[in-house]
C-alpha cells in the first residue's frame, strides 16, 4: 500500500520548535519530490515547503521562510519539517504529499500561550 504517515505535531509556546516527520512506504520514495502542506480552519490547503528527490533543493512559502527547514533521509524513507520560532498563526493541520500518493491523516503543530 502506497502511503505517507505524518507524526510529530503538538503544542508549544510561541517561539518554540517542533519537528514533523513524514514516513513513506509502498513506493520508491527516493524518486519523489515531497511537499509539506498545511490547512488552517476555514482555509484552503497551502504548500509550506518542498524538497526534491535527492534533497539538494528546497523552497518555502514566504510565511515560513527563515523559520522552517525541510529535509529528507532517503535511507529511512522519511521527510522532516523542522519548525522553529513558531507563531500562533502556524496553527494548522500539517500534511506531507508526493505526486500520485493519497493524502494521509496529517498531524497538527500549534503555538499558543
Amino acid at each position: 500500500q502506497l502511503q505517507l504517515v505524518e507524526s510529530g505535531g503538538g503544542l508549544v509556546q510561541p517561539g518554540g520548535s517542533l519537528r514533523l516527520s513524514c514516513a513513506a512506504s509502498g513506493f520508491t520514495f527516493s524518486h519523489y519530490a515531497v511537499g509539506w502542506f498545511r490547512q488552517a480552519p476555514g482555509k484552503e490547503r497551502e504548500l509550506v515547503a518542498a524538497i526534491n528527490s535527492t534533497g539538494d533543493s528546497s523552497n518555502y512559502a514566504d510565511s515560513v521562510k527563515g523559520r522552517f527547514t525541510i529535509s529528507r533521509d532517503n535511507a529511512k524513507n522519511t521527510v522532516y519539517l523542522q519548525m522553529n520560532r513558531m507563531k500562533p498563526e502556524d496553527k494548522a493541520g500539517d500534511y506531507c504529499n508526493a505526486r500520485g500518493i493519497d493524502w494521509g491523516q496529517g498531524t497538527q503543530g500549534t503555538a499558543a500561550s
